[in-house]
């Protein structure tokens, strides 16, 4: 039910408006993608992008650094609507609300010791190959 005030400012005519991303108030900004960035990687605690692994994977990708965007949850909600990118959740118990391909894997310190967490990563990219990779006659 509305309160008083919000009947009286529709009786006057007013319109109101709901925030979309009302942080943006609290002196949260929003945040682009550069139309270089081919991977967001999202983790509660960001991985540095010189740790092996993660390395190895961008190989696997055939991905520089240069290429790649680190954001946590709450950073990727400041994403416009309209991003597109593809994406590796580390550890994230759900999809991420960004369109484009997803790669989901646990935490890396569970990657490094879990030999079937690996596989399934592997499976992932081997699936979304063509997301990945461009060849020129496809351009």
């Amino acid at each position: 039910m509305s309160s008083r005030r919000d009947w009286l400012l529709q009786q006057m005519g007013i319109t109101q408006y709901t925030l979309r991303r009302p942080r943006a108030l609290q002196g949260e900004i929003a945040v682009t993608l550069p139309a270089e960035i081919r991977l967001v990687i999202v983790a509660e605690t960001p991985p540095v992008l010189n740790d092996p692994l993660v390395m190895d994977v961008l190989r696997a990708l055939n991905l520089h650094e240069p290429q790649v965007q680190i954001f946590t949850p709450a950073q990727l909600m400041m994403l416009p609507d309209d991003a597109r990118c593809a994406s590796w959740c580390l550890g994230l118990d759900a999809p991420v609300p960004l369109a484009g391909t997803q790669l989901a894997s646990p935490l890396l310190a569970e990657l490094y010791h879990n030999a079937d967490a690996k596989r399934a990563l592997w499976l992932q990219i081997c699936q979304h190959e063509s997301d990945f990779f461009t060849h020129p006659e496809r351009s």
